[in-house]
């Protein structure tokens, strides 16, 4: 069985940031936008590449929390979905996924018309665009080096949603134009052999590890809750 045989689902109620941001899991989302910025004062963290191990880790939805958090402090953020092969972001936000980055890369449609706005404010997002055949030329392009460049000068914060990194090679062509990178890790689910493998594979690359975010674990009171750390 192929790694993208599973399918990760997303419940809107995981949007917990955007449903109760006074929720204790929002709390931590906060921390972590915390740790992201002060991870290293003498180099900025304001492009992130989100990644996991493997497909239904949560990956999408730490993601799109963690925008959320960075939106609601007054920043201008913008969304990324460069994971052409499972493309969630637009499912997230209701939004036409007609347009997005792989039109932007084969020069069928401008930036500024892809990227949307969304209910919350101070953020967008630029879907994925349709599905190509070609996902790891498209995103190891001239172009998209330069579509980045053009980004970091209009938005505070950029967060990339990449497919997971041991499944094809996306992960890791993106690893390096990026300022920092996550690993999504999902508690009682990833194998530790897997979450290793996934490390040497975005170290082989000189990735700028900034931590992990371990997902679904239980706490005292019987929720999720996420923790950072590098």
């Amino acid at each position: 069985m192929g790694l993208f045989t599973k399918k990760e689902k997303i419940d809107s109620r995981e949007i917990i940031t955007m449903k109760n941001p006074k929720s204790p899991i929002s709390e931590q989302y906060r921390t972590i936008r915390t740790n992201i910025e002060y991870s290293n004062i003498d180099r900025e963290n304001r492009m992130i590449m989100i990644t996991s191990s493997s497909p239904g880790e949560g990956k999408t939805v730490t993601t799109v929390n963690l925008a959320i958090v960075f939106a609601q402090q007054g920043k201008k953020v913008l969304l990324i979905d460069a994971d052409f092969r499972k493309p969630k972001v637009h499912e997230v936000f209701k939004k036409s996924n007609i347009i997005g980055l792989t039109t932007i890369l084969i020069k069928q449609t401008p930036l500024m018309e892809a990227i949307k706005e969304t209910k919350i404010n101070n953020l967008y997002v630029l879907t994925s665009g349709p599905l190509t055949p070609n996902p790891s030329e498209l995103l190891s392009s001239k172009s998209l080096r330069n579509l980045l460049a053009v980004i970091r000068k209009e938005f505070d914060f950029i967060i990339i949603d990449t497919p997971p990194i041991l499944a094809v090679t996306d992960a890791q062509i993106l690893a390096n134009q990026c300022d920092g990178v996550i690993l999504v890790i999902n508690y009682g689910k990833t194998k530790f052999a897997q979450a290793e493998k996934a490390k040497n594979l975005l170290m082989n690359v000189n990735a700028r590890i900034l931590g992990v975010i371990l997902n679904k674990t239980k706490g005292e009171h019987n929720d999720d809750y996420y923790y950072y750390y590098k």
